[in-house]
């Protein structure tokens, strides 16, 4: 392990369990390398060093003492929409936020585990726009161009994994705000079925638009946070069956018939996708097709599914908003989407959440034929810092469509998907492709991300050491 960069998740959980290193020694590299980086990436919001060092001390001890777990010792971080106890919960936004008494459950996981948390991630505003940005903490910058956004909301989550600070980290997705990020940074970006990892203290998060997920450099790194972070609590309103994640990275697909979408869901924007996406998709379902398996085009049925988002999403920003100490000091962006929440929270958000079940099954017929779609993660390669920053409400709306048509619909469905590096752009910066599957599909699409990157060895190339344009 060297001291510029982490090493993988399962690299460095093995090494503590093989005594070939520390926990101390671990967690005090991965708070030199944020330390080193925060001036120039500001990846972090909160950073824990005190705590940290003082459960690696722990964690060394009980790995001595033989204990063994999935994480015991490994330093990781979290999105700042989690509680993390002892620390404040700001989400992006200014304000003197109070320390939590309680992990959320998802964090508690980790601790079980024998994770170390080692600081929270930054995230734009409630996590409403892809990129992470904001008077409350600057600006997160992209580890390959820092002129670039490392995407949103989890964008402090993927700039910190992306330049080796931690090995992984979690991040929320309520409208591709894992994958989206993870696209653009160059890494695998898991998006579970709704409720696969507990958004407890809340029985659902955004109108149940808003999943937690994760951010890997590997597809078996991004499945065994995912397996160490899930599991229900009592209060969740949605408990998926259980899945063994981890395993499925480590077994074959199968042949498998893939349908590759690049089909733009409805909006009623302008928007186009750019030549280099659509090259680096369609590159990636020719190599699918040389692993043999059957990919064709064809695209779901989305219909005005947009109709059905808005006021999940903006009711959800309204009742945040309520838990802010000091609303006045929100993006006018943010007191603009909560105004729209609170006119919509009655009759529109009661049509919106029963037209889930008419949409599943509306899109959900493409899977009577295909097992897995391919589709964009998003329409274009990540924008400088601040394009979308200074923009007015519907001037950021239109933005950000433009830029991020894609990843959303699967949040309004509730089902995972899986964003896998695709190359680089002509400008040599990150692009992605989303691998979406029905309820309950994450084993499939992390057995079939795995095999790609078996084939792509994505993970060897890293910023700064040059890409394949």
């Amino acid at each position: 392990m060297t001291p510029a960069r982490s090493a993988g998740l399962a690299e460095t959980a093995r090494a503590l369990a093989d005594g070939e290193a520390s926990s101390v020694t671990l967690v005090e590299e991965s708070l030199a390398r944020i330390e080193a980086t925060q001036s120039s990436l500001n990846a972090f919001r909160r950073v824990r060093a005190e705590a940290a060092l003082a459960e690696a001390h722990d964690a060394d001890r009980r790995l001595a003492d033989g204990e063994r777990l999935p994480l015991l010792g490994v330093p990781v971080a979290v999105k700042d929409d989690m509680d993390v106890a002892g620390e404040p919960t700001a989400f992006g936004c200014r304000g003197d936020f109070p320390a939590k008494e309680r992990d959320a459950e998802a964090v508690r996981r980790l601790r079980a585990a024998g994770a170390v948390i080692v600081g929270k991630a930054n995230t734009c505003e409630l996590g409403q726009w892809p990129f992470t940005e904001g008077p409350a903490f600057g600006n997160t910058r992209n580890p390959w161009d820092t002129g670039r956004t490392p995407g949103g909301s989890s964008g402090g989550s993927a700039a910190a994994v992306a330049a080796g600070l931690v090995p992984a980290a979690l991040g929320s997705d309520g409208a591709g705000s894992v994958r989206i990020p993870a696209a653009w940074t160059h890494l695998v970006g898991i998006k579970p079925q709704r409720g696969r990892i507990s958004s407890w203290p809340d029985a659902e998060a955004f109108q149940g638009i808003t999943v937690n997920g994760t951010l890997a450099r590997t597809v078996a790194d991004a499945a065994l946070l995912l397996d160490c972070a899930s599991g229900s609590h009592e209060g969740d309103l949605h408990k998926p069956p259980a899945i063994r994640a981890a395993a499925a990275a480590g077994r074959e697909p199968g042949r498998l018939r893939i349908a590759l979408s690049l089909k733009m869901p409805f909006t009623g924007t302008p928007k186009r996708l750019h030549p280099d996406v659509r090259k680096a998709v369609t590159a990636l379902a020719e190599r699918l097709a040389g692993l043999g398996h059957t990919v064709e085009a064809a695209d779901p049925s989305y219909g005005r599914i947009g109709l059905t988002f808005v006021p999940r999403g903006t009711a959800g920003i309204a009742e945040w908003v309520e838990r802010v100490p000091d609303p006045s000091l929100l993006d006018p962006r943010t007191l603009e989407a909560a105004r729209l929440g609170r006119l919509l929270s009655g009759a529109p958000l009661r049509a919106a959440r029963k037209a889930e079940a008419r949409l599943h099954r509306r899109v959900g017929a493409l899977f009577s034929t295909y097992d897995v779609i391919l589709a964009p993660t998003t329409a274009t390669g990540p924008p400088r810092i601040d394009t979308i920053a200074r923009m007015n409400g519907p001037r950021t709306d239109q933005a950000m469509i433009a830029a991020c048509p894609y990843a959303w619909t699967w949040n309004v469905l509730g089902w995972p998907g899986v964003n896998v590096p695709a190359g680089f752009g002509s400008d040599g910066l990150p692009l992605g492709a989303q691998l979406l599957g029905p309820a309950n599909s994450e084993p499939l699409l992390i057995s079939l991300a795995a095999q790609l990157e078996h084939e792509l060895k994505w993970y060897e190339q890293w910023p700064g050491e040059g890409t394949t344009a």
